[in-house]
């Protein structure tokens, strides 16, 4: 059988689940999604000595430190994985939901109910804990699930689902509700992109070459983010040492993620005590700062190592860098900061911290983010952290989803009419 067949044969069988799917109840998915998490965790060891393999490789190719952070698990990741699991099971069932109710002045009954999107393919690269979130979600929603990883975490993806199935499998869900493509050919990705007779859409997690290519050949629906080029904007009334602790989270805690700042933006009469305060914490954490002339001048006297200072280019202010690495950038208000944000920023997260009211909800307003906040690190732009229990991935396009994407983001309406003969 041809790669494109095999390919094929994947679709229909989860065109097939997902009609069963819609069928069952919420009860039946909790089950199932409880039983999954016990599968996870007794699994630990394949998963573990699976992921092992898969991290050596990743070491021989010469991924960075940051990739292989993404890439690792442990007892304790495994273990967080089955949690996010059973908090789905936890989490309200938003399919059946009456959005609206009304009747038409000739007796018409409408219903707006939300619905699952049926069939959705999750194409994404190094995270194996993705096709936990992705495959316990779409579960949850009533949505069958074909997930493809990336080729440096294969094997883990192919034990962790290998746990999911049998766990399904045991609390009586539909066999092909979870389907994981063992294959990494990139050619993979280009047949998924035209099965728009089996796929509803596709969510695509990984580099901007990925998401490109998926773009470029999707013939359904394609939710995505580009880039996570985060901002954070220092007010000149911010109080510094909630700043350094604001910064130094939203870069360093796991620089190589999608919400981990790349760029701050310091006001000019704040720009001294900034980095009185910030830098050393920063240099602490082995930050190189790629800062314009004027942030460069207050870097340097604020005694930062000088092998850490670097001149930035413009592009360092339009770059996910995804490791310790800052661009610094002193502003003289609050529009210079929101009209930067708006031109550079991928509008995935920033922020302000401040303690000027209007300044905030001026930057609150104006920029047009998926998420923004005010006094709070970026790195809970994530699903978990809303209490969605877990996330497809976080979109930046503005239809249908946008930020962290949980369970209502999996689901879509349709229009139900009840009538006593009406005609037009």
């Amino acid at each position: 059988m041809s790669l494109e067949n095999q390919i094929l044969e994947f679709g229909k069988r989860a065109r097939a689940a997902s009609r069963l799917l819609r069928q069952i109840t919420t009860e039946q998915k909790n089950a199932g999604l409880n039983a999954m998490a016990d599968e996870l965790v007794a699994g630990q060891a394949a998963i573990i000595a699976a992921n092992k393999a898969d991290v050596e490789k990743a070491k021989v190719n010469g991924l960075s430190s940051a990739m292989i952070d993404r890439l690792s698990l442990d007892e304790k990741r495994v273990a967080a994985m089955a949690d996010g699991i059973r908090d789905v099971a936890k989490l309200p069932d938003p399919v059946g939901e009456i959005i609206r109710d009304w009747t038409r002045p000739n007796g018409l009954q409408i219903q707006k109910k939300r619905v699952p999107i049926g069939v959705v393919g999750i194409i994404y690269e190094s995270r194996p804990n993705v096709t936990a979130d992705a495959a316990v979600l779409c579960v949850k929603t009533g949505n069958a699930t074909i997930l493809r990883g990336g080729s440096e975490s294969i094997q883990s993806n192919v034990a962790i689902a290998a746990a999911l199935a049998r766990g399904g499998a045991k609390a009586g869900l539909p066999t092909d509700a979870i389907q994981l493509i063992p294959v990494t050919d990139r050619e993979v990705v280009k047949i998924m992109c035209g099965m728009d007779q089996y796929l509803d859409c596709i969510v695509p997690r990984g580099g901007k070459g990925l998401i490109e290519a998926v773009v470029s050949h999707a013939r359904m629906p394609v939710i995505k983010h580009y880039d996570g080029i985060c901002i954070m904007y220092v007010d000149r009334e911010a109080d510094m040492t909630m700043a350094r602790n604001i910064v130094v989270n939203a870069k360093c805690q796991r620089p190589g993620v999608c919400n981990a700042i790349e760029t701050v933006l310091v006001h000019a009469s704040a720009g001294e005590k900034f980095f009185a305060e910030a830098a050393p914490a920063l240099l602490k954490e082995s930050v190189q700062l790629r800062c314009d002339e004027r942030a460069q001048q207050l870097a340097s006297a604020s005694g930062y190592t000088a092998s850490l200072v670097v001149p930035a280019a413009p592009e360092d202010f339009r770059t996910e860098f995804l490791e310790k690495i800052l661009a610094v950038k002193i502003v003289d208000s609050v529009d210079e900061a929101i009209l930067h944000v708006e031109d550079n920023g991928s509008h995935h997260s920033d922020g302000i911290i401040t303690a000027n009211e209007a300044n905030a909800e001026r930057f609150l307003a104006e920029v047009d983010s998926a998420t923004v906040y005010w006094n709070a690190s970026t790195r809970f732009t994530d699903g978990g952290e809303f209490g969605f229990g877990a996330e497809i991935g976080i979109s930046t396009d503005k239809l249908h989803a946008r930020g962290p994407m949980g369970l209502e983001e999996l689901t879509t309406y349709k229009y139900i009419l009840r009538g006593t003969g009406q005609v037009r």
